[in-house]
């Protein structure tokens, strides 16, 4: 039974042709619709006065 449901994800799966991106999403870099976000919302930059 798990080699069918191996078998039936693997039409879905696809190759990492981008290994350097690959260590980038390990040291926790974020993607938004395959771009690489530089600067997360999250921490908001401070305005200048």
């Amino acid at each position: 039974m798990a080699f069918k449901l191996i078998e039936a994800a693997q039409h879905r799966w696809q190759a990492v042709n981008t290994p350097h991106l690959v260590a980038l999403v390990r040291a926790g870099a974020t993607f938004e619709a395959g771009k690489l976000v530089e600067r997360p919302d999250d921490h908001p930059q401070p305005e200048a006065a």
